[in-house]
């Protein structure tokens, strides 16, 4: 074996651990792939058993959790008020083709707080001028899905003021939506999730969303192709080194 190696040129090894390192990078790119349809098809599974069923008051979803449950995309009913003020944007948010936000509010149900989103509002091409709406107020039982926060990609950390603001101070501007960073600023200690409203629901704003944007026959063509290129590749390179080494023959 040793000796095997030793016949191997620095060059062939460059090569062929180059060929090994951009042939499994693919292999994995499709295999991550293929995961992704997995869990987006239980995903789908889960959400269509839910909706034969009924909201759970939040109290007994968060006891569910407790139990170790998976509770994201579970409907669940709130039985309570919106905080005044506490209003969030969303910045970045598109449908189709307009750039726009999403709304949350916080809402007070009994102990818990949890942000509730609205839907999603136009924004101005003046980025000083956020929507012109006013907080939810009053008392509302909600029907809604708790939909677990997925970060997203940030160049950089959001900053954000580490007090409680004032009541001019609202509505506030985010880039992604961060329950624990956001607790300090309306002095109670947000639930790690979001509820998506029910879009029977008559309160809000455009209700856009969807619970699986990519759907799992997408992955599952973008795992193929990853899976194909790294067969073309594996080729390519297999054919390129056979022809290198038969002219390296007839040189001599």
């Amino acid at each position: 074996m040793h000796k095997a190696l030793h016949k191997i040129s620095p060059g062939h090894l460059l090569w062929l651990l180059f060929t090994l390192l951009v042939f499994s990078s693919l292999i994995k790119l499709g295999v991550w792939q293929s995961q992704r349809a997995e869990e987006k098809e239980q995903r789908l599974t889960r959400i269509s058993q839910y909706q034969m069923q009924d909201a759970r008051p939040l109290t007994q979803v968060l006891s569910l959790e407790q139990q170790g449950l998976d509770i994201n995309d579970m409907p669940v009913l709130l039985e309570g008020q919106f905080a005044p003020n506490a209003l969030f944007f969303l910045d970045n948010q598109m449908d189709n083709g307009r750039l726009g936000y999403r709304v949350y509010q916080v809402f007070l149900s009994g102990q818990a707080a949890v942000l509730v989103n609205l839907g999603w509002v136009p924004g101005s091409l003046d980025r000083q001028l956020l929507p012109q709406i006013q907080p939810v107020s009053g008392l509302f039982t909600l029907k809604g899905n708790v939909r677990k926060l997925e970060s997203g990609v940030m160049l950089m950390e959001q900053q954000l003021p580490p007090r409680l603001l004032a009541a001019d101070e609202w509505p506030l501007r985010v880039q992604q939506i961060e329950p624990e960073k956001f607790s300090p600023l309306i002095a109670h200690q947000l639930l790690p999730f979001a509820v998506y409203l029910d879009k029977n629901e008559a309160i809000g704003y455009k209700k856009n969303w969807q619970a699986v944007v990519m759907s799992p026959q997408k992955h599952r063509g973008y795992a193929f192709q990853w899976f194909s290129l790294a067969f073309a590749f594996l080729v390519l390179m297999v054919w390129a080194s056979l022809h290198h080494n038969k002219q390296s023959k007839n040189n001599k």
